[in-house]
């Protein structure tokens, strides 16, 4: 009877074991089925020093808005008379850059300061500027990010940089391009490391409870760096380790439970 037991007792405390080290990788831990949680569906990006924008410019009169839209060509007019403009192979690269002062050069507006806006806020500040020059009424502008990219480094499958096609990606759908987290990652400690002004500013997020939806770091920013920390330092010894760890302590946990079970046929 002892003898059963020490061995219920046993398996009991390595099953423990191995849930409570399973628990530190289950993400958002505190969500209940069920229940609704507020969307940010607002969110948008800031435009950065050094990011490059595509803008373009419409009208329900094509030809009033050409001169809006000849950064990255020239015109052509067509044998029915339409004037457009053709991409000339010798320009330079596509978009606007923005500047190290945080400004971008518009055809006929000259220089606008768009570091800080967001897409909405940029889109407004060119529509006034076009009409309050007469230019034209009811002007319609677009604008997209061209390089809109971010790093992944660290306790994940693979390390990299990646390109965001548009402006929105949260941490959880970057994590998922860099291979998702690894098994020796601290899913409690992902740091996000971002560029703001003159500085950089990092940010801790804990991928196991649902306040990291509310994180300034749930949605990226253009070349913001995740690093997601690993629980030890010595790679390759403690991977082994680790992995012998583990088998070691399913193993002895299948023995157990197998003679807890002859024994109690006894």
């Amino acid at each position: 009877m002892r003898n059963q037991l020490a061995f219920l007792l046993l398996c009991v405390t390595l099953l423990l074991a191995s849930c409570s080290a399973t628990k530190n990788f289950v993400y958002l831990q505190d969500m209940e089925p069920g229940q609704k949680y507020p969307v940010d569906f607002k969110h948008e990006a800031v435009i950065m020093r050094d990011d490059r924008l595509r803008i373009t410019v419409s009208n329900k009169n094509p030809e009033l808005a050409i001169p809006f839209n000849i950064h990255d060509g020239t015109f052509r007019v067509g044998a029915d008379g339409n004037i457009s403009t053709y991409a000339d192979m010798t320009s330079r690269e596509e978009g606007y850059r923005v500047d190290v002062d945080g400004n971008i050069d518009f055809p006929i507006l000259g220089t606008l300061h768009v570091e800080g806006l967001t897409v909405t806020q940029a889109i407004s500040l060119i529509e006034d500027k076009i009409e309050e020059g007469n230019y034209m009424r009811d002007p319609l502008v677009s604008i997209e990010f061209i390089n809109f990219r971010y790093t992944v480094m660290g306790a994940v499958g693979h390390e990299g940089t990646f390109n965001v096609d548009g402006d929105r990606i949260t941490l959880f759908e970057a994590l998922a391009q860099a291979g998702g987290v690894s098994a020796k990652a601290r899913v409690d400690k992902i740091a996000v490391i971002r560029e703001v002004g003159d500085d950089r500013e990092m940010y801790i997020a804990d991928l196991r409870t649902k306040d990291v939806f509310d994180s300034p770091c749930y949605y990226l920013q253009q070349n913001d760096i995740v690093y997601v920390e690993p629980k030890y330092l010595k790679k390759d010894a403690e991977d082994r380790g680790w992995q012998i760890g583990t088998t070691v302590l399913s193993v002895i946990t299948a023995i157990c439970s197998i003679l807890w079970a002859i024994n109690s046929f006894n």
